[in-house]
């Protein structure tokens, strides 16, 4: 049982968590914009290649990529960036998650990847959250329903 023990705390304490160096400020938050492949430049002497989805299978999609809104609590901000394919939810990051400190490091460490897959898992902001975790929980809803709320109605994800 204590090897367990031992072996789990030395997991949480080894992960690299998703924070901002000191001194980086968070990223202003707007829509990334992401080229479709006709409008990437061919090299010298060639051709570009052109895909033509066909209509019966529906047209090739480019993801959009956008950032949330920093969300400050007392503990540091969190700030996200979705992807999202059509209406769907294919990738949810943390840009900025809290991390001045050691505690607020490793509370990152366990809440950023459980947050993400319940966002994935949800395909809204509407998160659960995580126990021991809730001014990160709170930042990362505010966050991505505000990166949520800039893709617009043509690429929002029906909530349920």
């Amino acid at each position: 049982m204590l090897a367990a023990t031992v072996a789990g705390v030395a997991a949480v304490l080894s992960y690299q968590p998703h924070s901002k160096p000191a001194g980086r400020r968070p990223q202003p938050a707007g829509i990334v914009a992401t080229a479709p492949p006709s409008a990437r430049r061919a090299p010298a002497g060639r051709r570009p290649h052109h895909h033509t989805g066909s209509k019966a299978s529906g047209a090739t999609r480019q993801p959009v990529t956008v950032i949330g809104a920093d969300a400050p609590n007392q503990y540091g901000d969190v700030q996200v960036r979705v992807k999202v394919l059509g209406k769907r939810i294919v990738a949810v990051d943390a840009v900025t998650l809290p991390g001045s400190d050691p505690r607020s490091q490793e509370i990152s460490a366990v809440a950023g990847p459980i947050l993400r897959r319940q966002a994935i898992a949800a395909q809204s902001a509407r998160v659960d959250g995580v126990s021991g975790a809730s001014y990160t929980s709170a930042g990362y809803r505010q966050s991505l329903q505000s990166a949520l709320d800039r893709l617009g109605s043509t690429h929002r994800p029906a909530t349920a």
